[in-house]
């Protein structure tokens, strides 16, 4: 089979300049609905001591190298996120971030090595009204595409309807016949036996090295995922605590945590916290992560110092984090994500001749 040819080529560029198009005019409405409701735009450094410290995000390492010739590791972010909490701490009430980041080992339909990362954050303000803020930018998206609905493979939601909101907890009953509570004590501390039951009852595959962590995901994955956004968007909500990343605990139950994630299509948008303020919680998070990053992969990722002091002075907020290219996508009915990236990354190839 032929390679296909490159995306400079005038044909190719031809095909994916109306995707293009409604990507600048999108990002255009976005700004001014920020804007309009006094959000500062923010710029940030990509350059960082720390990419992040989830155990499954890989970064792109690189290093500093001084006047005496030392060399010191930096990385490519994998989110702004650290650096607009930062700004939280340093007086900011709510900004907002168009930001290239970017992640190791993921390319595909829906993922590029190098994409754009639209984060805002709220101070002072609860992540329920960063719900309200997901369902106004489907809707002002969408409209801006002159679309009627989100649409990828065959799918597609309603972006005028309000989003449809079900807990994480409700999603495994639902959809899996698996209650996840009860794998979760009053303390958040987590179950794997319990869980491992629930899954075999529910027919799903349980392996002898499995983590309570690793069983989550496989429900997640397998039974929740395919169901959510499917005539309206959905948001998945109240994660459990030992799955919260950087959000806090709910008031009003310990075992979960403010923490969304929106969907539409099937297709993950957005992520979003009630923001963790507690930094020594957040260091024993990270320390966690690292562990199991450490255990899978045989790499770990520096802490960012400099973030967990600033949370000590961070006042409470709230921040999402929603993938700007995967919109685009569904507004425009882009079938691929480098259709609406000007310039995609270079396609690399491993020695067997395949491509990553």
């Amino acid at each position: 089979m032929p390679a296909a040819s490159p995306w400079w080529t005038p044909d190719v560029h031809a095909d994916r300049r109306g995707f293009l198009l409604g990507r600048n005019r999108i990002q255009a409405a976005l700004r001014a609905y920020f804007a309009a409701r006094d959000f500062i735009e923010v710029d940030t450094a990509t350059l960082q001591v720390s990419p992040g410290n989830e155990a499954h995000l890989h970064a792109f390492a690189t290093q500093a190298v001084n006047h005496d010739g030392s060399r010191v590791p930096l990385y490519l972010h994998t989110s702004p996120e650290f650096a607009c909490k930062k700004l939280l701490a340093a007086g900011e009430q709510r900004i907002a971030c168009f930001a290239h980041v970017y992640r190791n080992r993921e390319r595909g339909p829906l993922h590029h090595p190098e994409f754009t990362m639209l984060e805002w954050y709220r101070a002072g303000e609860s992540y329920e009204v960063l719900m309200r803020d997901c369902a106004d930018i489907l809707g002002l998206a969408a409209e801006t595409a002159q679309a009627k609905q989100l649409a990828y493979r065959g799918a597609a939601a309603d972006p005028y309807l309000e989003p449809e909101r079900i807990t994480v907890a409700e999603a495994f009953e639902r959809f899996a016949g698996i209650d996840l509570i009860a794998s979760i004590d009053r303390s958040g501390e987590t179950d794997r036996e319990r869980l491992a039951e629930s899954l075999r009852s529910a027919g799903l595959r349980v392996a002898r090295d499995d983590t309570w962590a690793d069983l989550f995901s496989r429900v997640i994955v397998d039974k929740v995922e395919p169901n959510l956004g499917f005539g309206r968007a959905t948001i998945l909500y109240e994660y459990p605590v030992a799955e919260a990343a950087l959000a806090r605990p709910t008031p009003h139950d310990a075992r979960v945590a403010e923490r969304f994630e929106l969907y539409a299509c099937g297709v993950e948008l957005a992520n979003a916290f009630g923001e963790l303020t507690d930094a020594a919680e957040q260091r024993r998070r990270f320390t966690m992560e690292m562990a199991e990053k450490s255990r899978v992969y045989g790499e770990t990722y520096p802490l960012d110092e400099d973030f967990l002091k600033a949370l000590d002075i961070m006042p409470e907020a709230s921040g999402s984090a929603l993938g700007f290219d995967r919109l685009v996508m569904l507004a425009t009915g882009a079938a691929r994500i480098d259709q609406v990236i000007w310039a995609p990354v270079a396609e690399t190839s491993d020695r067997r001749g395949g491509r990553s």
